[in-house]
């Protein structure tokens, strides 16, 4: 018998053995804005810094244009916030036709507390066979406060 002790709230990571897509070479990415100390490729490149972060507070949308249609079988995200506590909502869509009409996959909400939950992490397991568009919209606050969006990792398979 193969047996393995996990620790209790252990985050799951992403696996270096998966096939994750190379969005940088794949994709054109639009965003509504961005810090230039965090630019949206330190969230889509690994090793690439420290994740992307919004220029200001508000709804914010990170959308992936494909080059050709890509089947999509596990979209994993990763939030990280460490000093405000809050309530995020992001809502993830897809498109089959360019932007022309979206199909959401999930709308979450999230509490993030930096006494206890500090990050967020989402393993979201699909059947896309040809993807042209993928959406996330984050709303950082769902109470409306200054809270800035922001996205530590996004990787696809």
């Amino acid at each position: 018998m193969r047996k393995r002790i996990i620790a209790s709230g252990q985050q799951e990571t992403v696996s270096p053995g998966q096939d994750w897509l190379s969005v940088e070479s794949i994709a054109e990415v639009e965003i509504t804005s961005e810090d230039a100390a965090h630019p949206i490729e330190s969230a889509l490149v690994p090793g690439r810094g420290s994740g992307w972060r919004a220029a200001g507070p508000g709804k914010q949308t990170i959308r992936l244009r494909f080059a050709h249609p890509q089947p999509l079988q596990r979209i994993w995200l990763n939030f990280v916030e460490p000093s405000t506590e809050r309530t995020q909502e992001y809502v993830l869509r897809w498109s089959a036709d360019g932007g022309q009409s979206f199909r959401e996959i999930v709308r979450q909400q999230w509490n993030f507390s930096p006494q206890g939950a500090s990050s967020e992490t989402e393993d979201h397991h699909v059947e896309l066979p040809a993807v042209t568009v993928l959406e996330l919209s984050i709303i950082p606050d769902t109470s409306g406060g200054s809270a800035v969006a922001s996205l530590a990792q996004l990787r696809l398979a």
